[in-house]
Order: C-alpha cells, then structure tokens, then sequence
C-alpha cells in the first residue's frame, strides 16, 4: 500500500497538470505536412514520454556493453584463480602426518602421577 502513495501523487499532478493546460495547439511533422491538433497538455506530456523513453533505449544500450564487459571480466577471474591454485599446490611440499605428539613440560611441585582421592 505504501508504494501506491508516491504513484497516485503523481497520478494526481498530471490529472491538475492536463486540466490546467487545455488550450488547443496545432502540432506539424516536418517532412510531411500532416497537423494535429491537440491540448496543450497532450503535447507536452507526449514530449516529455518520448524523451523518457530515448534516454531509457540509450542506458540499455550502455548496459549491454557493460554487461559483456563483466562477463569476459568473470571469466578471467576464474581462469587466473584456478591457475593460482595450480601453482599454490604445485608449490607446498605435502604435509606429514607422522609427526610426534607434543609433550607437556613439568614443572618444578607439580604432581605428575594421577590425583589423590578428595578428602571427605
């Protein structure tokens, strides 16, 4: 519900917008000599949809570039890092497992041998 306030505002501006710019306006295409006439409001709004959607096809033609950059990008990553691991276990001498096992120092009034019993 919270994100149909923002819309029905704007829904609202363009509703205030297209009653307050009723004024007929006669709108030529160039290379031809069709007219149209048509509110004022109509012919802004038509502009400013047009403009919307170039600068929408001009950023999803960016995106395409970009999204084959990323992806050659990927490749290679992947390619570098399995040749890292190549060379890392190329390198490492393989790890014993025979090695003795680690023994506490003693020291000095300690008890060595097992726990009296507690005294009751």
């Amino acid at each position: 519900m919270l994100r149909l306030i923002p819309a029905l505002i704007l829904v609202l501006i363009l509703i205030v917008f297209g009653l307050s710019n009723r004024e007929a306006v006669t709108l030529g295409f160039w290379p031809t000599n069709y007219a149209a006439t048509v509110p004022l409001s109509v012919a802004i709004l038509i502009g400013m949809a047009l403009a919307f959607l170039l600068g929408a096809a001009i950023v999803w033609l960016d995106h395409i570039g970009l999204g084959r950059r990323a992806r050659r990008a990927e490749a290679q990553v992947r390619r570098l890092q399995a040749q890292l691991a190549e060379a890392e276990l190329r390198q490492k001498p393989p790890i014993i497992a025979t090695m003795p096992p680690a023994r506490m120092p003693v020291l000095a009034g300690t008890v060595t041998g097992p726990l009296p019993p507690p005294e009751a």
